[in-house]
């Protein structure tokens, strides 16, 4: 027989109905993080809700990469048309608020923490086992449906988990690209189908991937699922230096995106057209009449070429450029080879642009996620064509061998040292570089762009 504290059970059942304060919330949140491995607490969350998801207007983006950067680029261009957009962002690098935003303000803490406690009160009512991930896709159904947006934008992270967002009922979804390593337990094509089984018959869906085998699997499935398979991107969206070499391929994919929403899924006549960057008026075939070449003059019409070109990736850590720092700062949230291929295109178009005065990396990340003799091959190039050298950062947790990638680098020829902590990293790299015209960059996870803006005592990004 099991015998039960009584101060034990008197605790626990307390917590059951408990009002959290904000900072309460968090410290719930952090403490229930573990993968998802089915969809039933989020079902169980959305039929308690009223089942949302299903009312709900929704595009989602999955891939390996480059998912942010493309739902960031298709707010803009939907908020362009008028559209009131919410957004599902993740991760999140100081606060969740991040996670959360509608035209492109992120949740106040008061709404946060309000729609926290509803969605924590309710698992723990109805007894729902469920991970933070679920209580944050809950919220977000939550507060996305309280205040009518029109659409709701979310990145899909099924290829490294089952992404509780799969609970919803997209009318677009796309691909931005799919590239497994070793440390993958699956391989492309099976991350590919777990993404696009999840799409509801008649979506409308659209890849961005390059590669030839990948995109044949990709039609295929869409022919057998019944979804409206669009041709794959060609082109880069046009934007400003260096932007369109890192992003243009996620710009065209937004733009894509967010066409297809407007001339599939939005009622035209909902929203001004005659403004509309992504669909063409109605009813204006042959010569305009004098009357729309008065409008025409009185209200030039933007073009996606201007509009690109006043564009730029602003997207918080995802190649940020702090150039008011000294000496400027690089953060940029790389987790694998192929988004440190693209942080390195973007190091070097920096100094095309303008020469660096010193250049260091401090580089933290995770254990078993990137190919460590592949990197050091794609660090010991990058190094060739541009000057510097390199901290490999200890993580609180599951960090990567810091010595044995030192060593590695070393013999590789490269300018590589340790540091146990950021902070000791961040002082000694801000030492070996101009303070003016030098750069240090920040990368390899979530973890060590979050470690920045804490000892940066930063309350917001």
């Amino acid at each position: 027989m099991i015998h039960v504290n009584p101060k034990e059970k008197t605790r626990k059942s307390s917590e059951v109905g408990k009002v959290r304060s904000y900072n309460e919330v968090v410290q719930y949140l952090d403490a229930h993080w573990e993968p998802s491995t089915s969809l039933q607490a989020i079902t169980q969350i959305n039929n308690a809700l009223g089942n949302i998801a299903e009312t709900l207007d929704a595009i989602t983006i999955a891939g390996t990469n480059g998912k942010s950067i493309t739902q960031y680029f298709v707010i803009k261009l939907l908020q362009e048309e008028g559209i009131k957009v919410g957004a599902f962002f993740t991760p999140h690098f100081i606060s969740y608020n991040e996670r959360f935003t509608i035209n492109q303000e992120a949740i106040s803490n008061k709404q946060f923490t309000d729609i926290a406690n509803e969605i924590i009160g309710l698992c723990e009512s109805e007894k729902i086992k469920t991970t933070t991930q679920d209580i944050l896709t809950g919220m977000a159904l939550k507060y996305f449906k309280d205040n009518k947006v029109d659409v709701v934008i979310a990145e899909n992270c099924t290829e490294t988990y089952i992404d509780p967002i799969t609970i919803l009922q997209p009318k677009v979804s796309a691909i931005t690209r799919i590239v497994t390593s070793k440390y993958h337990s699956v391989l492309e094509h099976d991350i590919i189908k777990s993404i696009m089984n999840t799409l509801p018959k008649d979506c409308h869906f659209v890849s961005a991937d390059q590669s030839k085998l990948n995109l044949q699997f990709m039609h295929t499935m869409a022919e057998e699922k019944g979804l409206e398979w669009h041709m794959p991107l060609r082109k880069l969206a046009s934007l400003a230096y260096p932007y369109a070499q890192l992003h243009g391929r996620c710009a065209a994919l937004a733009e894509r995106i967010s066409q297809l929403y407007i001339q599939n899924i939005v009622d035209n006549a909902s929203i001004t057209i005659q403004q509309s960057l992504l669909s063409k008026p109605k009813g204006q075939r042959g010569r305009p009449t004098i009357e729309a070449k008065r409008h025409a003059e009185l209200h030039p019409k933007k073009t996606l070429e201007q509009f690109w070109q006043d564009v730029i990736t602003a997207l918080p850590c995802r190649f940020q450029i702090l150039d008011k720092e000294k000496p400027n700062i690089l953060l940029d949230n790389a987790a694998n080879l192929d988004a440190f291929t693209n942080l390195f295109l973007g190091i070097r178009l920096l100094h095309y642009h303008k020469p660096l005065k010193g250049l260091t990396l401090i580089l933290g990340c995770k254990e078993k996620t990137i190919d460590e003799d592949e990197f050091i091959k794609l660090l010991r190039y990058f190094f060739k064509k541009t000057s510097g050298s390199v901290i490999f950062c200890e993580l609180e947790k599951n960090s990567w061998d810091v010595e044995k990638i030192v060593n590695a680098a070393k013999n590789a020829k490269i300018k590589a040292r340790s540091a146990t902590s950021f902070k000791e990293a961040f002082e000694s790299a801000t030492k070996s570089v101009d303070e003016k015209n030098g750069l240090v960059v920040i990368s390899g996870s979530q973890e060590i762009i979050s470690a920045y803006w804490h000892i940066k005592d930063t309350k917001k990004l």
